[in-house]
């Protein structure tokens, strides 16, 4: 997207959506020449359809909601999760001279500083607020939002939604009832991460009707894909060290707990004293994590050490390398961290440094099943009220704590146990406790069991033999070139493939899938159940079972023992 001086405000006389949507983005934000993928979402939008936006880093997501908003009549609600994203958002409009006003309303700003943006949005002087989706939990909140006759909801960072994506918020569970009592305005949802389990879950969780969904550009041919495997923790931190001594800055280290942000932190200064280089993680203050935010922003600092709580929302161009002491949870957390890597397009580095017995803290964190006892007296209270009951009614009879209580009633809401309405929640009719308990850890069981297996896909990424970015972008249900030219891998292929030719050797031909097994073909296990074919590379395929999680599978099994059929 390319750039301009702002002009005057648009006249009223484009006659039709298409012409004020591109005068608007030029006149009031300099953009002379929306990206397709921008324009096609905007159009959506505005013609008041629901739209999910699946973009990477750097493409121009904010645009989307930004010249959307400046044509529908009506405020913008974006519901972000991040203060310190909110408040980036807010400043890159106010620093726009002819953009439309925005505010963002949070724990960041004074009762008084709130209350009179509130004031202001009541008056019809805002067009864009920022909230966080716990704010949306207030009845009074969306009382407010509700008189102020919302035009569109934008809900960024939309893998937040899914139990299947990273950073899942549990709050983001409820934005589908809030839109229907806003009185169902269209509904933007953005996310630079989002394979095809999560695009489904995100449509579902907010109640999307028939949206348009655009998946576009997951490849990141600027970036360079390497692994680094290690056999002990010295060794590795070791590398890590020197790696980023080495490296060009600005650089992002990222991390699995907060205490190995302090020993990094510690080891890369000692290391590099003449770089500035800080520790960020989600135990600190939220000023402080703001201030380091800022800091990052304007070039004051050289290296962060975070833990995934860093870089949502980040808006850098230049950062040089990226690298990862830990094995993230999933592809979808990894593609996305290393998304704020090279976004100015110029050349960037992304190193994973991997140890097999790191996937076993991953797999610590990712357990856990909630015990049946908890789910029984949840459920007890809620049949005990005889009337729809809210989370914080069931949480202040139970000792349970607020979130726990939460995440309970999710579990037994999608086991089919519970009914919601605008005034709470309530059991379904002839159903035992133990029964909703029972229907309520499956569907637990079943979330572990997918976290297990995208655990199991980082396992595979890290040492798979094929090319590093073809097997990321399958994750994504994208095709690519069988070599991409740009990872640790292709690069000692490209050698092999040298050898093998000076010394006469032949390839063999690999077992292909048929069309019926193509990438998002829906097929049938007789034990997983359904799932969707999401990459097929040589003699292998990955699936996704929507019971099991990932599956990688031989296609000479598939074809010779009839493991798959289609659905």
């Amino acid at each position: 997207m390319s750039t301009a001086h702002p002009a005057a405000a648009p006249a009223a006389t484009t006659t039709t959506p298409t012409e004020r949507i591109t005068r608007a983005a030029a006149d009031l934000f300099g953009w002379d020449d929306l990206h397709p993928a921008q324009l096609e979402a905007i159009e959506s939008v505005v013609a008041g359809r629901d739209t999910l936006a699946v973009m990477p880093t750097g493409f121009g997501k904010s645009a989307i909601y930004q010249v959307a908003g400046a044509v529908l009549d009506g405020p913008t609600v974006v519901v972000s999760p991040l203060i310190a994203l909110q408040a980036d958002q807010v400043a890159g409009l106010i620093g726009r001279p002819d953009a439309p006003p925005a505010a963002d309303i949070n724990s960041g700003h004074t009762d008084a500083e709130n209350e009179a943006s509130w004031d202001r949005l009541a008056a019809g002087e805002v067009t864009y607020l920022f909230l966080a989706p716990e704010q949306l939990a207030r009845d009074e909140t969306v009382d407010r939002l509700r008189d102020a006759d919302v035009a569109l909801v934008v809900v960024d960072e939309a893998h937040c939604v899914s139990s299947w994506g990273h950073d899942f918020r549990p709050d983001y569970l409820h934005l589908g009832e809030i839109v229907e009592r806003l009185g169902r305005p269209p509904v933007l949802a953005l996310t630079a991460t989002g394979s095809v389990p999560v695009r489904d879950e995100i449509v579902e969780r907010l109640r999307l009707d028939d949206p348009l969904v655009l998946s576009r550009g997951f490849d990141r041919a600027n970036l360079a894909l390497e692994v680094v495997r290690h056999e002990d923790d010295d060794e590795k931190v070791r590398a890590v060290v020197d790696q980023i001594a080495d490296s060009a800055i600005p650089a992002i280290v990222y991390v699995a707990t907060h205490r190995e942000t302090e020993s990094y932190t510690e080891a890369i200064s000692e290391r590099c004293p003449d770089r500035t280089v800080v520790g960020y993680h989600g135990g600190q203050r939220a000023a402080e994590r703001g201030q380091l935010h800022e800091r990052f922003h304007a070039g004051e600092v050289d290296v962060v050490v975070a833990t995934s709580a860093f870089g949502m929302g980040i808006d850098k161009p230049d950062v040089r390398v990226v690298v990862h002491a830990d094995v993230p949870e999933s592809l979808d957390a990894y593609y996305q961290e290393i998304g704020r890597a090279g976004r100015d397009g110029e050349p960037a580095i992304a190193t994973l440094h991997y140890r097999p017995e790191d996937l076993s803290l991953r797999s610590f964190f990712a357990s856990g099943l909630p015990g049946r006892a908890d789910l029984r007296d949840v459920f007890t209270a809620l049949s005990a009220a005889g009337r729809p009951v809210t989370r914080a009614e069931v949480a202040g009879q139970l000792s349970l704590g607020s979130r726990t209580v939460s995440r309970l009633i999710d579990l037994l809401l999608e086991a089919g146990a519970l009914t919601e309405s605008a005034d709470g929640f309530e059991p379904v009719a002839g159903l035992e406790a133990a029964d909703a308990a029972a229907s309520a850890r499956e569907v637990a069981q079943t979330r572990e069991r997918v976290s297990s297996s995208r655990i199991e896909m980082m396992r595979t990424y890290a040492e798979t033999t094929g090319c590093r970015r073809r097997f990321l972008l399958g994750y994504f249900g994208e095709d690519s070139p069988e070599r991409c030219g740009n990872c640790d891998l292709c690069s000692a292929a490209s050698d092999r493939v040298e050898e093998a030719r000076s010394g006469g050797d032949e390839a063999h031909p690999a077992d292909t899938a048929p069309p019926a097994f193509a990438t998002d073909a829906r097929v049938v296990h007789a034990t997983w159940g359904e799932g969707t074919v999401m990459s097929t590379d040589d003699d292998r395929m990955t699936v996704f079972f929507e019971r099991e999680g990932y599956k990688v599978l031989a296609v000479a099994d598939v074809l010779d023992r009839g493991l798959l059929t289609p659905a």
